[in-house]
């Protein structure tokens, strides 16, 4: 296996360069640690998926099938890296997307594939989109290209762990080694690479708390199709993990997967934004969420390499990271307030604000009783300890109210 995939790699070279792996300083001194950065966001798809995309065509052309036209579905990264792949080898390609997919990602996805390409909407979610591509696929012979439950994608996609291993300074060995997961073909492939350098504790899958296929599988002992999924980290929201992915997987105990919430990866985005200025989609700081809630007590000392798989982010998603984030760390709460219906009670409330806490939000939103109102509210503030101080203030002042901040049925409803 290893031999294959290392020839993978040197197919690669051919349509782009390695990608760097970073020993990052400010993660390095913040955990203690030696943290190594393997950027597959600098991709020219600036995601992974390219390699598997590639390692698939490049099969099927050298067995004589460039005569025929590839497909896939995807919204995502992987109809990116399908289409840079047709444009590259100059052969046909049609891209399912669902009727609701972002205008950017379809701009982009026809970006990489030029003239190579056709995009075809269909279908308002994923599966309905997938059932098209799998018809027509059949309807004209050609050949479907899956996003990750492939022997050829899982083999590409291991080419990350090639490039690490050949990266790593001689006298480096990981000691962990963390890997995002949606459908399981990277971390499928990259722990069939190592299996024989590297422990198996040395491996830490890190997956969205909203999809949960993995770690559910495992503590099963078979593969689980979730009911539903949280699609906010969309390149990692994958209801079921591919099956022999998980066949390559099952050895691994559920442990070894960390659940990362939503709120807490929007931490991560700004954070990497903001002081390293690396730009990331959700999926793509699955990884280095998973290092924030590992913390220092885990990591000081280690050398560990950390997967960062994408960097298509959507700029017009960043007020709501940034809001996500804020409620994540404590910096943002919302409420509704009971304020009784006299002059002088909005005033009172406010001399109950501290020097940092600022109003976010102000909205009335109707009259509950005879002499009393209801009113939401978002304040900010600027250190987490500074809501404790002023909730006593609240209770302290008789002060109707109720944190909705972590209820999700009324904060999607009303803020």
């Amino acid at each position: 296996m290893r031999d294959k995939v290392d020839e993978a790699v040197g197919a690669l070279r051919g349509l782009f360069p390695e990608t760097p792996l970073q020993l990052n300083e400010y993660l390095s001194g913040r955990y203690g640690a030696s943290i190594y950065l393997k950027r597959e966001d600098l991709t020219p798809v600036r995601s992974y998926k390219l390699r598997g995309a590639f390692n698939f065509f490049r099969k099927v052309i050298a067995a004589g099938g460039s005569d025929k036209t590839f497909v896939c579905a995807s919204a995502g990264n992987h109809a990116q890296g399908f289409a840079f792949v047709c444009r590259h080898f100059g052969v046909p390609g049609v891209v399912f997307m669902p009727v609701t997919t972002p205008q950017q990602k379809i701009d982009k996805t026809r970006t990489f594939g030029g003239e190579f390409i056709t995009i075809r909407l269909f279908g308002d979610i994923f599966d309905q989109c997938y059932a098209a591509a799998r018809e027509h696929v059949e309807t004209i012979g050609g050949y479907m290209v899956p996003p990750f439950d492939h022997e050829d994608i899982v083999e590409g996609q291991a080419t990350v762990a090639a490039e690490i291993e050949a990266q790593l300074p001689d006298d480096v060995t990981p000691e962990l080694v963390v890997m995002p997961v949606g459908g399981g073909g990277l971390s499928a492939g990259m722990t069939r690479y190592f299996s024989e350098s590297l422990p198996s504790e040395t491996f830490v899958f890190a997956e969205p708390s909203g999809a949960p296929s993995l770690k559910r599988s495992l503590e099963a002992g078979e593969i689980v199709t979730l009911p539903k999924v949280d699609n906010f980290v969309d390149g990692a929201a994958v209801a079921r993990i591919g099956d022999l992915n998980f066949s390559l997987l099952k050895r691994f105990p559920a442990d070894q997967v960390m659940l990362l919430p939503e709120n807490a990866i929007c931490v991560t985005i700004t954070e990497m934004l903001n002081v390293e200025g690396v730009v990331l989609e959700p999926a793509g700081a699955l990884s280095i969420a998973a290092l924030e809630a590992m913390g220092r007590e885990r990591l000081e000392g280690k050398t560990v390499v950390a997967v960062v798989s994408g960097g298509n982010f959507d700029f017009e998603r960043l007020p709501d990271v940034k809001e996500r984030a804020m409620r994540h760390a404590g910096l943002k709460k919302y409420f509704i307030l009971r304020l009784p219906q006299r002059p002088g009670a909005l005033r009172d409330f406010l001399n109950l604000l501290g020097p940092d806490d600022d109003i976010a939000r102000f909205e009335y939103l109707k009259k509950t009783a005879r002499n009393f109102g209801s009113i939401l509210i978002g304040i900010e503030t600027r250190e987490r300890g500074n809501f404790t101080d002023l909730l006593g203030r609240f209770d302290a002042a008789g002060l109707g109210y109720e944190d909705i901040t972590e209820n999700e049925i009324l904060a999607n409803l009303i803020i």
